[in-house]
């Protein structure tokens, strides 16, 4: 576990983005909820976005909205680490706050698609860890679309015949996660960012920890 940059042992540690993939309704935004809950030191991507605001959102917390103008200059500026365009919105992530938690050795944690994904990876690919979390079978799928009860039946068949393409990107990850039980999912999830906080690459405060050590052996 680490807390401000630091694994408990007293390492510095460069932070990591930890991306979450799936189709609608896979179960990517429960087990976003939980890591955030249960695990120390990370902190969600907050998206900038095109499409209106849903009731229940807020400003800042669930999404940052703004009109197509404002997202053309954003993109211009490069001010955005990725883009993509789904469902006739825009989304984007900002990239100074993004960058900013990585050198202070906070984790991100990022809901977005395989475009976003791909963007990412381009752009800092030693940064990037990422997770696509995959449905047991397409009738759950739908079946949890429904359960949701956010979107209307010609939405509901526009996410269901978006699925295959987006499952089609599943080869382009790190890991895969078939979430047949959420909480098996999240100790999968879970144990895939534990494992990588630990890489040794990350760990930026090792050559010194390890000098120190061995100081201590020669004196």
């Amino acid at each position: 576990m680490t807390v401000h940059g630091r694994d408990l042992d007293g390492v510095a540690r460069r932070g990591l983005m930890f991306v979450l993939s799936s189709p609608s309704g896979a179960g990517k935004t429960t087990l976003s909820r939980l890591l955030l809950e249960r695990m120390p030191g990370l902190k969600m991507s907050v998206s900038v976005t095109t499409r209106p605001m849903r009731p229940g959102e807020i400003e800042g917390r669930d999404y940052l909205f703004v009109d197509n103008a404002r997202f053309e200059e954003m993109v211009k500026r490069h001010e955005l680490l990725e883009w993509a365009v789904v469902f006739e919105n825009r989304y984007g992530t900002p990239r100074a706050p993004v960058e900013a938690a990585l050198s202070a050795g906070e984790d991100v944690l990022f809901d977005i698609d395989w475009q976003g994904t791909q963007q990412l990876r381009e752009k800092a690919r030693a940064d990037v860890v990422s997770v696509f979390i995959l449905p047991p079978s397409a009738a759950d799928l739908e079946k949890r679309l429904h359960s949701r009860a956010q979107d209307s039946q010609d939405v509901i068949r526009k996410r269901m015949g978006r699925a295959s393409h987006e499952m089609s990107h599943w080869a382009e990850y790190d890991y895969i996660v078939i979430n047949r039980d959420i909480d098996e999912a999240f100790a999968e999830v879970q144990s895939i960012l534990k494992a990588e906080r630990l890489k040794r690459e990350r760990r930026v405060g090792l050559t010194t920890f390890v000098r120190s050590l061995q100081q201590q052996l020669e004196s």
